[in-house]
């Protein structure tokens, strides 16, 4: 089951559980559409691979498979200028 991580890795932006602006790669790193987009070129700085649009977990479903609140931010170089 997917952690659904609150935040960008990037920029810390907060991304809640029904973001459409989340998106992961198949680590679940996970980071905003701007940083995707922009600073990282569509390319995980973790992994190397793509990434993809994080799924919406229902919210009927937090209630028993809540969101993760742990907060993850890397300090990866094309980030280093990030809010």
């Amino acid at each position: 089951m997917l952690e659904l991580r609150p935040n960008c890795e990037c920029c810390d932006k907060d991304l809640p559980p029904d973001s459409a602006e989340a998106r992961i790669c198949t680590y679940e790193c996970t980071f905003c559409a701007d940083c995707v987009e922009g600073r990282l070129g569509g390319v995980c700085p973790n992994c190397g691979g793509n990434f993809s649009l994080r799924p919406i977990r229902p919210a009927a479903k937090l209630v028993s498979a809540p969101a993760s609140t742990r907060r993850v931010v890397g300090k990866h170089a094309a980030c280093s200028n990030a809010a």
